[in-house]
């Protein structure tokens, strides 16, 4: 089925693609009748794709506390590390959570594709059906956002290249 490839083939990270498919095809039935509907198969493929942002969006939702645990769990330290410096990084790292589940959805959902997930401006673009513009914006906002929270709250961020 096309829908179904094209879901596959735009939305490579959504699971469960079968789901998307036929809640795409309920919400259409539903839609056609409450109005007549000009072009089925683009109105489909609209329902289809908002649908599968939404999941990616449901999924990628981080709390903090979750990039907290996850963080945890690794335990990853370096050998020169004491447990001071140690405990300082993990409660850097959670504010750093805190700052990042704190933006606005959107902003938040792009900074954790850009950020975390490494993806180029042109793919988040493209997955979330806005353009690169507004992922740059976006991305921007989210950085001052983040580092004025952190500066709030007393960590003292380092330009790039420098080391304190």
């Amino acid at each position: 089925m096309s829908l179904r490839s094209y879901l596959k083939g735009s939305f490579p990270t959504v699971r469960d693609v079968d789901d998307v498919v036929q809640e795409s095809f309920l919400r259409l039935l539903k839609a056609r009748s409450a109005h007549p509907i000009r072009c089925a198969r683009a109105f489909l493929f609209g329902i289809a794709r908002r649908l599968a942002v939404d999941v990616i969006r449901k999924e990628r939702r981080t709390t903090a506390h979750e990039v907290v645990m996850d963080i945890d769990s690794c335990n990853v330290l370096e050998d020169e590390a004491d447990a001071a410096e140690s405990i300082s990084t993990q409660e850097e790292i959670a504010l750093l959570a805190q700052a990042i589940h704190s933006l606005p959805a959107r902003c938040r959902e792009i900074m954790i594709l850009r950020k975390l997930d490494r993806l180029p401006h042109q793919e988040i673009a493209r997955r979330l059906g806005i353009s690169v513009p507004t992922v740059e914006v976006q991305i921007s906002r989210g950085m001052r956002k983040c580092t004025r929270y952190l500066r709030s709250r007393g960590v003292v961020i380092c330009p790039r290249g420098h080391s304190s």
